[in-house]
This record gives structure tokens, sequence and C-alpha cells, in this order.
């Protein structure tokens, strides 16, 4: 019996990621799994990163405890260094767990460094959407119905943030063309000839 279609999808803001994710799930009869960034509390860490990004110095141990919260979890009292640590991979040991959950059952996956994940599932299809920075902030202003300034500090961001979750949890570039079977600009593709084309492709190793 063939495996259910497999889909993660990596897209930095704006790029239509959580228009895509939904409308693939549906044409393919599998789940759709939202990202575990939520704006609020990316707009939260944004700052602080930035920052320790900017002075280029290493981030502290309170990195950790605000990406677990972009992942949901409620904040906590403050904890010990080594504490953290043991947090850390605690919550990498569990997501990773969520994530190969949907590996039988198959699902269309957006963010969660999915492709980093589940890049040993044969059956998988790892897709990365993107395009230049100023497009995607204007598709989001159509698809949010943003003024242009909201629409690029949401841009600038979320896109920190998750940049940082996956480096700070899996080492790695999220942008590594390596890691993706697609790359698709869809700021210049329409939303909906990317779903085409996206599951064409998860169809055709199933």
């Amino acid at each position: 019996m063939s495996p259910q279609p497999l889909v993660t999808i990596s897209a930095p803001y704006g790029a239509g990621g959580s228009r895509v994710g939904p409308l693939l799930a549906e044409q393919l009869g599998v789940p759709f799994a939202e990202r575990i960034m939520r704006r609020p509390v990316a707009d939260r860490v944004a700052g602080p990163l930035a920052q320790a990004r900017q002075e280029r110095q290493p981030v502290g141990r309170s990195l950790g405890r605000m990406l677990r919260q972009v992942a949901g979890e409620r904040p906590r009292a403050p904890i010990t260094e080594r504490a953290e640590q043991i947090a850390d991979a605690e919550y990498r040991r569990a997501h990773e767990e969520e994530l190969r959950g949907f590996v039988d059952e198959g699902a269309v996956i957006l963010g969660r460094a999915a492709a980093v994940v589940l890049r040993d599932v044969s059956h998988a299809v790892h897709v990365r959407l993107s395009g230049p920075a100023e497009l995607r902030v204007q598709q989001a202003m159509k698809i949010e119905d943003l003024d242009h300034a909201t629409a690029r500090w949401r841009q600038v961001t979320e896109d920190l943030a998750r940049d940082t979750y996956v480096r700070h949890f899996h080492g790695v570039d999220p942008e590594d063309a390596a890691f993706y079977h697609l790359t698709i600009d869809s700021t210049r593709l329409s939303l909906e000839a990317c779903v085409e084309s996206i599951a064409a492709a998860a169809r055709s190793v199933t």
C-alpha cells in the first residue's frame, strides 16, 4: 500500500505558506499541520534576537526559553543554564516525535523545521516557498489587508524569528537548498499554480 502524501513547506513571511498549505492539504486529502510560530510571540522575541545578532554576540540562555514560547509553551520561572539546556533537548525531542507522527498518515506541514527533521523520509516532498523581500511584503499586504509599514515590520520580525528558531534548535540554515526538492518563487507564480506544482510532485513519489 502506497504511503499517504507527505509535504513539508518552508516559507518566510509573505511567501503565502498559510494559503498554499491548507489548499494543498485539501487537494491531497491529508491533514494540514499549521506552523508553530505565532505572530504575537514572534514580535516579542524579535527585538532581543535582533539586538544579539547586531552585536554579533552569542544569544544568552534565555533564547531557548523564548523559542519554546514561540512554540506555544507557557512562560516559566527563571531557570539555570543547565536546566535550560535540558529543557531545550527535551523540547526538541518532543517536537521531532510529533512531526514523525505524520509520516504514516500523511500531512502537509507548514514550518516547524519539518524539512530538516523529516529529511530521511523517502516519500516526503520538501518545498521552500520564497521570493524577494519587497515582493513578499506586497503579497502580505494583499493577503492580510495590511498597510506597507505593518507588512514590512512583520516581514523583518517574523523572518528573523523563524530563521533563529531553526538555527537554534537544529543548527542549520533554513534557506539551504539542499533540504528541498522544490524551491518556488511564490511572489511571481500564483499561489494556485504553486499548489498544483507541489501536488503533482507529491503524487509522483507516492
